[in-house]
Protein backbone atom coordinates (compact mmCIF):
# COMPACT_ATOMS: atom_id res chain seq x y z
CA UNK A 1 0.00 0.00 0.00
CA UNK A 2 1.55 3.25 -0.97
CA UNK A 3 0.65 5.74 1.69
CA UNK A 4 0.02 10.23 0.70
CA UNK A 5 0.23 12.34 3.50
CA UNK A 6 -0.74 15.87 2.60
CA UNK A 7 0.79 18.77 4.02
CA UNK A 8 0.08 22.16 4.77
CA UNK A 9 3.37 23.43 3.85
CA UNK A 10 2.55 27.03 4.55
CA UNK A 11 1.77 26.64 7.88
CA UNK A 12 4.30 27.03 11.05
CA UNK A 13 6.69 29.62 11.98
CA UNK A 14 9.06 28.84 9.42
CA UNK A 15 6.71 27.49 6.26
CA UNK A 16 8.13 26.28 2.83
CA UNK A 17 11.63 26.38 4.70
CA UNK A 18 11.34 23.81 7.00
CA UNK A 19 8.12 21.70 5.39
CA UNK A 20 9.21 21.23 1.94
CA UNK A 21 12.96 19.75 3.09
CA UNK A 22 11.53 17.97 5.95
CA UNK A 23 9.06 16.50 3.19
CA UNK A 24 11.74 15.88 0.63
CA UNK A 25 13.94 14.16 3.93
CA UNK A 26 11.03 11.89 4.46
CA UNK A 27 10.27 10.64 0.56
CA UNK A 28 14.33 9.94 0.68
CA UNK A 29 13.88 7.65 4.09
CA UNK A 30 10.41 5.89 2.97
CA UNK A 31 10.64 4.56 -0.88
CA UNK A 32 7.17 3.61 -1.08
CA UNK A 33 5.06 6.67 0.07
CA UNK A 34 4.13 9.44 -1.80
CA UNK A 35 3.63 13.78 -0.50
CA UNK A 36 0.87 16.08 -1.30
CA UNK A 37 2.65 19.88 -0.65
CA UNK A 38 -0.51 22.33 -0.34
CA UNK A 39 0.02 26.12 -0.49
CA UNK A 40 1.53 28.70 -3.09
CA UNK A 41 2.05 27.34 -6.28
CA UNK A 42 4.95 28.64 -7.29
CA UNK A 43 6.71 29.17 -4.47
CA UNK A 44 6.78 25.08 -3.45
CA UNK A 45 7.51 24.34 -7.44
CA UNK A 46 10.71 26.36 -6.58
CA UNK A 47 11.40 24.78 -3.30
CA UNK A 48 11.19 20.97 -5.08
CA UNK A 49 13.41 22.27 -8.01
CA UNK A 50 16.44 20.55 -7.45
CA UNK A 51 15.11 17.35 -5.76
CA UNK A 52 16.30 14.00 -6.89
CA UNK A 53 14.23 12.02 -9.77
CA UNK A 54 13.23 9.33 -7.66
CA UNK A 55 11.82 11.69 -4.62
CA UNK A 56 10.34 14.53 -6.99
CA UNK A 57 8.51 11.77 -8.98
CA UNK A 58 6.43 10.52 -5.17
CA UNK A 59 5.67 14.50 -4.57
CA UNK A 60 3.04 16.45 -5.67
CA UNK A 61 2.14 20.83 -5.24
CA UNK A 62 -1.53 21.02 -4.67
CA UNK A 63 -2.47 24.92 -4.69
CA UNK A 64 -4.13 27.17 -2.34
CA UNK A 65 -4.33 30.50 -2.32
CA UNK A 66 -4.73 31.24 1.38
CA UNK A 67 -2.89 30.65 4.85
CA UNK A 68 -3.98 30.74 8.58
CA UNK A 69 -1.37 32.52 10.59
CA UNK A 70 -0.76 31.70 14.08
CA UNK A 71 -3.02 34.65 15.77
CA UNK A 72 -6.08 33.93 13.51
CA UNK A 73 -8.88 33.00 15.92
CA UNK A 74 -10.03 29.46 14.83
CA UNK A 75 -13.31 30.74 14.17
CA UNK A 76 -12.07 33.04 11.71
CA UNK A 77 -9.80 30.27 10.02
CA UNK A 78 -12.81 28.13 9.74
CA UNK A 79 -15.38 30.35 8.13
CA UNK A 80 -13.37 33.29 6.47
CA UNK A 81 -10.32 31.19 4.69
CA UNK A 82 -12.06 27.89 3.34
CA UNK A 83 -8.73 27.92 0.43
CA UNK A 84 -6.09 27.87 3.27
CA UNK A 85 -3.39 25.08 3.02
CA UNK A 86 -4.73 24.24 6.37
CA UNK A 87 -7.99 23.25 4.78
CA UNK A 88 -7.12 22.03 1.43
CA UNK A 89 -4.77 19.37 3.16
CA UNK A 90 -7.16 18.42 5.32
CA UNK A 91 -10.05 18.02 2.14
CA UNK A 92 -7.66 16.03 0.82
CA UNK A 93 -7.94 13.71 3.89
CA UNK A 94 -11.77 14.08 3.77
CA UNK A 95 -12.01 12.99 0.12
CA UNK A 96 -9.69 10.00 -0.28
CA UNK A 97 -6.80 11.90 -1.82
CA UNK A 98 -4.69 11.72 1.22
CA UNK A 99 -4.44 9.17 4.09
CA UNK A 100 -3.14 11.54 6.68
CA UNK A 101 -2.61 15.35 7.19
CA UNK A 102 0.44 17.18 8.60
CA UNK A 103 0.23 20.59 9.65
CA UNK A 104 2.15 22.89 12.11
CA UNK A 105 -0.14 25.75 11.93
CA UNK A 106 -2.46 27.71 14.33
CA UNK A 107 -3.45 24.48 16.68
CA UNK A 108 -6.97 26.00 17.30
CA UNK A 109 -7.85 26.69 14.38
CA UNK A 110 -6.11 22.83 12.99
CA UNK A 111 -8.87 21.26 15.19
CA UNK A 112 -11.41 23.55 14.35
CA UNK A 113 -11.37 23.19 10.71
CA UNK A 114 -10.26 18.92 11.08
CA UNK A 115 -13.71 18.14 13.59
CA UNK A 116 -15.69 20.26 10.82
CA UNK A 117 -14.73 19.16 7.82
CA UNK A 118 -13.66 15.10 8.81
CA UNK A 119 -15.78 14.29 11.77
CA UNK A 120 -15.49 12.26 14.83
CA UNK A 121 -15.09 8.81 14.75
CA UNK A 122 -18.47 6.77 15.78
CA UNK A 123 -18.61 7.12 19.91
CA UNK A 124 -16.33 9.41 20.04
CA UNK A 125 -18.11 13.09 21.28
CA UNK A 126 -14.37 15.36 21.21
CA UNK A 127 -10.79 14.73 19.24
CA UNK A 128 -8.31 15.03 21.72
CA UNK A 129 -4.25 16.15 21.17
CA UNK A 130 -2.22 12.80 22.06
CA UNK A 131 1.68 12.57 22.21
CA UNK A 132 4.30 10.00 22.87
CA UNK A 133 6.66 11.34 25.72
CA UNK A 134 9.88 10.32 26.70
CA UNK A 135 10.43 8.35 29.87
CA UNK A 136 12.95 5.80 31.82
CA UNK A 137 11.36 2.59 30.10
CA UNK A 138 10.82 4.28 26.85
CA UNK A 139 7.84 6.13 25.51
CA UNK A 140 4.35 7.01 26.75
CA UNK A 141 1.21 8.01 24.94
CA UNK A 142 -0.64 11.20 27.09
CA UNK A 143 -4.16 12.73 26.15
CA UNK A 144 -5.13 15.42 26.07
CA UNK A 145 -2.68 17.64 25.62
CA UNK A 146 -4.98 20.97 25.22
CA UNK A 147 -8.05 20.37 22.95
CA UNK A 148 -10.35 20.41 26.10
CA UNK A 149 -10.08 22.05 28.36
CA UNK A 150 -13.72 21.16 30.35
CA UNK A 151 -14.46 17.61 29.66
CA UNK A 152 -16.64 15.20 31.45
CA UNK A 153 -16.25 11.62 32.85
CA UNK A 154 -16.92 9.66 29.72
CA UNK A 155 -14.94 11.76 27.76
CA UNK A 156 -11.82 11.09 29.75
CA UNK A 157 -12.93 7.67 29.15
CA UNK A 158 -13.05 7.76 25.75
CA UNK A 159 -9.93 9.63 25.80
CA UNK A 160 -7.99 6.66 27.43
CA UNK A 161 -9.49 4.51 25.05
CA UNK A 162 -8.01 6.44 21.99
CA UNK A 163 -4.92 6.69 23.54
CA UNK A 164 -4.95 3.01 24.33
CA UNK A 165 -5.51 1.99 20.58
CA UNK A 166 -2.92 4.38 19.46
CA UNK A 167 -0.33 3.07 22.10
CA UNK A 168 -1.27 -0.81 20.40
CA UNK A 169 -1.03 0.22 16.97
CA UNK A 170 2.23 2.49 17.39
CA UNK A 171 3.57 0.65 19.86
CA UNK A 172 2.44 -2.69 19.58
CA UNK A 173 1.52 -3.39 23.32
CA UNK A 174 -1.45 -5.47 23.25
CA UNK A 175 -3.49 -4.20 26.22
CA UNK A 176 -1.46 -0.76 27.08
CA UNK A 177 -2.00 0.14 30.82
CA UNK A 178 -3.74 3.26 31.62
CA UNK A 179 -3.11 5.66 34.14
CA UNK A 180 -5.49 8.69 35.50
CA UNK A 181 -3.57 11.96 36.29
CA UNK A 182 -4.69 13.12 39.86
CA UNK A 183 -2.62 14.30 42.72
CA UNK A 184 -2.43 10.88 44.46
CA UNK A 185 -2.89 7.26 43.91
CA UNK A 186 -5.40 7.11 46.47
CA UNK A 187 -8.94 6.50 45.15
CA UNK A 188 -10.00 9.25 47.62
CA UNK A 189 -7.75 12.14 45.95
CA UNK A 190 -8.88 14.37 43.31
CA UNK A 191 -11.87 16.44 42.24
CA UNK A 192 -15.23 15.02 41.80
CA UNK A 193 -14.36 14.21 37.64
CA UNK A 194 -11.29 12.19 38.46
CA UNK A 195 -13.38 9.66 41.10
CA UNK A 196 -16.17 9.62 38.65
CA UNK A 197 -13.75 9.03 35.44
CA UNK A 198 -11.80 6.36 38.02
CA UNK A 199 -14.80 4.27 38.58
CA UNK A 200 -15.74 4.02 34.66
CA UNK A 201 -12.20 3.27 33.90
CA UNK A 202 -12.31 0.49 36.54
CA UNK A 203 -16.06 -0.81 34.81
CA UNK A 204 -14.65 -0.09 30.98
CA UNK A 205 -12.97 -2.93 29.94
CA UNK A 206 -9.92 -1.42 29.50
CA UNK A 207 -6.19 -2.04 31.53
CA UNK A 208 -7.53 0.56 33.74
CA UNK A 209 -3.79 0.83 36.62
CA UNK A 210 -5.31 3.61 38.65
CA UNK A 211 -4.20 6.98 39.70
CA UNK A 212 -0.77 8.02 38.29
CA UNK A 213 0.71 11.25 39.88
CA UNK A 214 2.76 13.89 37.70
CA UNK A 215 6.00 12.16 38.23
CA UNK A 216 5.01 8.69 37.03
CA UNK A 217 4.65 9.96 33.39
CA UNK A 218 8.48 10.02 32.82
CA UNK A 219 8.97 7.18 35.61
CA UNK A 220 6.54 5.08 32.73
CA UNK A 221 4.44 3.52 35.30
CA UNK A 222 1.84 3.35 32.65
CA UNK A 223 1.91 2.84 29.09
CA UNK A 224 -1.03 5.92 28.42
CA UNK A 225 -1.86 8.85 30.62
CA UNK A 226 -5.24 10.09 30.41
CA UNK A 227 -6.38 13.78 31.91
CA UNK A 228 -8.13 16.83 29.85
CA UNK A 229 -6.31 19.03 28.07
CA UNK A 230 -6.15 22.22 30.84
CA UNK A 231 -4.12 19.90 33.00
CA UNK A 232 -2.46 18.12 29.81
CA UNK A 233 -1.13 21.44 28.45
CA UNK A 234 0.04 22.59 31.72
CA UNK A 235 1.96 19.53 32.14
CA UNK A 236 3.54 19.81 29.00
CA UNK A 237 4.89 23.10 28.83
CA UNK A 238 6.14 22.85 31.92
CA UNK A 239 8.22 19.90 30.39
CA UNK A 240 9.53 21.50 27.72
CA UNK A 241 10.46 24.49 30.25
CA UNK A 242 12.19 22.38 32.37
CA UNK A 243 14.06 20.29 29.20
CA UNK A 244 15.54 24.28 28.14
CA UNK A 245 16.59 25.08 31.72
CA UNK A 246 18.68 21.68 31.85
CA UNK A 247 19.70 21.96 28.75
CA UNK A 248 21.04 25.57 29.54
CA UNK A 249 22.19 25.31 32.57
CA UNK A 250 24.80 21.96 31.20
CA UNK A 251 26.11 24.53 28.50
CA UNK A 252 26.64 27.62 31.16
CA UNK A 253 28.14 24.70 33.56
CA UNK A 254 30.70 22.93 30.70
CA UNK A 255 31.61 26.60 28.87
CA UNK A 256 32.77 28.42 33.07
CA UNK A 257 36.17 28.11 32.44
CA UNK A 258 38.79 26.42 30.59
CA UNK A 259 38.76 23.64 32.81
CA UNK A 260 35.22 23.41 32.41
CA UNK A 261 35.29 23.19 28.65
CA UNK A 262 38.05 20.70 29.04
CA UNK A 263 36.03 18.15 30.82
CA UNK A 264 33.52 18.86 28.17
CA UNK A 265 35.61 17.40 25.57
CA UNK A 266 35.69 14.29 27.64
CA UNK A 267 32.56 14.01 28.49
CA UNK A 268 31.19 14.78 24.48
CA UNK A 269 30.06 11.29 23.74
CA UNK A 270 28.21 11.31 27.06
CA UNK A 271 26.21 14.29 26.46
CA UNK A 272 25.57 13.73 23.00
CA UNK A 273 23.83 10.49 23.60
CA UNK A 274 21.96 12.27 26.29
CA UNK A 275 20.57 15.31 23.96
CA UNK A 276 19.38 12.80 21.57
CA UNK A 277 17.50 10.81 24.34
CA UNK A 278 15.84 13.71 25.26
CA UNK A 279 15.58 15.57 21.90
CA UNK A 280 11.99 17.07 22.08
CA UNK A 281 12.40 16.83 17.58
CA UNK A 282 12.18 12.93 18.33
CA UNK A 283 8.98 13.33 19.29
CA UNK A 284 7.40 16.01 17.41
CA UNK A 285 3.85 15.43 16.16
CA UNK A 286 1.05 15.36 18.52
CA UNK A 287 -2.39 13.38 16.65
CA UNK A 288 -5.82 14.28 16.68
CA UNK A 289 -7.32 10.91 17.76
CA UNK A 290 -11.16 10.75 17.46
CA UNK A 291 -11.43 12.09 13.51
CA UNK A 292 -12.43 10.06 10.34
CA UNK A 293 -8.66 10.12 9.30
CA UNK A 294 -5.39 10.99 10.93
CA UNK A 295 -4.22 14.48 11.31
CA UNK A 296 -0.71 15.45 12.63
CA UNK A 297 0.07 18.84 14.51
CA UNK A 298 3.53 19.63 14.10
CA UNK A 299 5.55 21.92 17.09
CA UNK A 300 5.12 25.67 14.90
CA UNK A 301 8.84 26.16 15.75
CA UNK A 302 10.31 23.10 14.59
CA UNK A 303 13.11 22.21 12.71
CA UNK A 304 13.61 20.03 9.02
CA UNK A 305 14.62 16.93 11.47
CA UNK A 306 11.34 17.37 13.87
CA UNK A 307 9.00 18.15 10.72
CA UNK A 308 10.19 15.16 9.02
CA UNK A 309 9.35 13.06 12.46
CA UNK A 310 5.74 14.04 12.70
CA UNK A 311 5.45 12.95 8.50
CA UNK A 312 6.87 9.75 10.02
CA UNK A 313 4.35 9.39 12.42
CA UNK A 314 1.26 10.69 10.42
CA UNK A 315 2.51 7.75 7.60
CA UNK A 316 2.92 5.01 10.82
CA UNK A 317 -0.51 5.38 12.17
CA UNK A 318 -2.18 5.15 8.97
CA UNK A 319 -0.10 1.70 8.13
CA UNK A 320 -1.19 0.28 11.58
CA UNK A 321 -4.59 1.56 10.98
CA UNK A 322 -5.14 3.45 14.05
CA UNK A 323 -8.10 4.43 13.25
CA UNK A 324 -9.27 0.68 12.78
CA UNK A 325 -7.57 0.34 16.16
CA UNK A 326 -9.31 3.20 17.79
CA UNK A 327 -13.29 2.35 16.38
CA UNK A 328 -12.65 -1.36 17.72
CA UNK A 329 -11.96 -0.26 21.05
CA UNK A 330 -14.63 1.86 21.27
CA UNK A 331 -16.92 -0.98 20.16
CA UNK A 332 -16.03 -3.44 22.93
CA UNK A 333 -16.44 -1.19 25.56
CA UNK A 334 -19.67 -1.02 27.79
CA UNK A 335 -22.49 1.98 26.12
CA UNK A 336 -22.37 3.57 29.93
CA UNK A 337 -18.67 4.61 30.19
CA UNK A 338 -18.52 6.21 27.32
CA UNK A 339 -21.39 7.95 26.14
CA UNK A 340 -21.10 11.72 27.03
CA UNK A 341 -24.11 13.67 28.54
CA UNK A 342 -26.51 15.92 26.26
CA UNK A 343 -24.37 18.85 27.97
CA UNK A 344 -21.10 17.58 27.31
CA UNK A 345 -21.39 17.66 24.01
CA UNK A 346 -19.32 21.17 22.40
CA UNK A 347 -20.84 22.67 19.20
CA UNK A 348 -18.80 22.96 15.75
CA UNK A 349 -18.83 26.54 14.18
CA UNK A 350 -20.45 26.57 11.28
CA UNK A 351 -18.47 27.00 7.58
Amino acid sequence: MTITVAIDAMGGDHGPSVTVPAALAFLHDVPDARVIIVGADDVLRKAIAGAPPDVASRITVHAATEVVAMDDPPADALRKKKDSSMRVAINLVKDGTAHACVSAGNTGALMAIARFVLKTLPGIDRPAIASQLPTRKGVVTALDLGANVNCSAEQLVQFAAMGSALCSAVEGIERPTVGLLNIGEEDIKGNELVKETAELLKRSGLNFAGNVEGDDIFKGTTDVVVCDGFVGNVALKTTEGLAGMLADFLKREFTRNPLTKLSALVAYPVLQAFRKRVDPRRYNGATLVGLRGVVVKSHGGTDVFGFAQAIRKAHTEVLHDVLAGIAQRIAAMPAAAIAPGATAVAATPDA
